[in-house]
Order: C-alpha cells, then structure tokens, then sequence
C-alpha cells in the first residue's frame, strides 16, 4: 500500500470502522446488574436478560445498544470522571426528544432519563432503538444523483418542520434563555477553551 492510498484507507473504510457495535471500551464499562435492576424499574415492558455492546461510532456522549429476547434499546451517558461544566448534557437531550417526540416528530421513543450517578457511574438515559441506513460520508457515495436528491430533500424538509415548532408551545419554554445566544455560545467555548488550554496559542487568542 503506498502512503497515498493508506491516507484514503480511513475515508474509504469510514462507512465498515463506524457502522455496528463492539465489546464496550474497558474506560466505559457499566455495572449491567444495576442497569437491568434500574430498567425493570423504570422502562415499561422491559424484561430480560440484557445484553451491552457499544456502538462503534459516534462522538461525545458514550452510546450503548441493549437489547433482550423481545426489544432493543440505546442508551446515552455522560463519559465519567471529570468534564468541563456543562459539557455532555444529555439530560437536555433527553428533554428535547421528549417534547419532539410528543409532537409525532420522527425521533426515537424516549423511555426514562436517571440523574442518579450511582446506577452506572453517570447520568444517562434509554430511548427505542430504531432500524434505519446511517450515512458516515455525506457524498453518499454509491448512490445515484436520484437516491441522494430524495436524502437531501427528506432533510430539509425534517429541518423546516423542526423549526416550526414554536418551543414554548411544545413544552420547551425553559429550554434555554432567550436572546443573545451567539455571546452566550462564544463566551461559554472561551471558558471552555481555557479550562482546557495546556499552552498559549496566539493564533487561537
């Protein structure tokens, strides 16, 4: 393999390295007794036995496939050990996807979301799992220029319903402040980016 053709290796093989489940990371292992205990409590209709693999892609937020005889879950956690504040919050989430899903909108059946770090090391919380193609390269490759028209018109047609949504009317009212979120943002990456910082970048500043 000359060193050209092993630089493209990692886009060509993008949509085989990513796609599917793996043993979960040692780092992001779980106490699966305690989550099949918390899920009898918690998740309407599940019973066991339960089964924890972790999904090869993804960013951020730890997501997991669980599945049983009759049903298949995924669940979202924030990583453990210690994050910048108000980093991986998936108990917001969660509360997104529960107004949309109130609403039909095509998102994942929310279950039960667990604040209590004591289940599994972290916050986390249990959504349906549903079947469908996940796209790791948005060329679509191997698709024709019709396929991907239907994709593309598909998402901006989810984006325009999405958006109007008025967020008070569909529970979200104390979702977020209003006004002035680009300053929040900006200045929120900055404290983020300083907590993180190891040396002085002049360019970045």
């Amino acid at each position: 393999m000359t060193d050209a053709s092993a630089a493209d290796a990692p886009l060509q093989d993008a949509q085989t390295a990513f796609s599917g489940t793996r043993e979960v990371d040692p780092r992001y292992r779980l106490d699966e007794a305690g989550l099949d205990a918390w899920m009898t409590e918690n998740v309407a209709g599940y019973a066991g036995p339960l089964t924890v693999r972790q999904f090869k892609g993804g960013q951020s937020n730890p997501t997991y496939e669980l599945t049983t005889p009759t049903a298949a879950y995924v669940l979202r956690r924030k990583p453990p050990g210690l994050l910048l504040p108000s980093a991986h919050a998936v108990d917001r989430e969660f509360q997104v996807i529960s107004a949309l899903a109130a609403q039909g909108f095509p998102v994942a059946r929310p279950h039960a979301l667990c604040l209590d770090e004591g289940v599994i090391g972290s916050i986390f919380y249990v959504m349906d799992k549903v079947e469908g193609r996940i796209f790791w390269d948005l060329k679509l490759p191997g698709l024709s220029p019709a396929e991907r028209r239907a994709i593309y018109h598909a998402q901006t047609d989810a984006l325009a319903r999405l958006h109007a949504f008025d967020p008070a009317a569909i529970g979200l009212a104390d979702y977020g402040k209003a006004g002035n979120y680009f300053a929040r943002q900006v200045g929120r990456w900055t404290k983020q980016y300083r907590a993180s910082e190891t040396e002085a970048v002049p360019a970045m500043d």
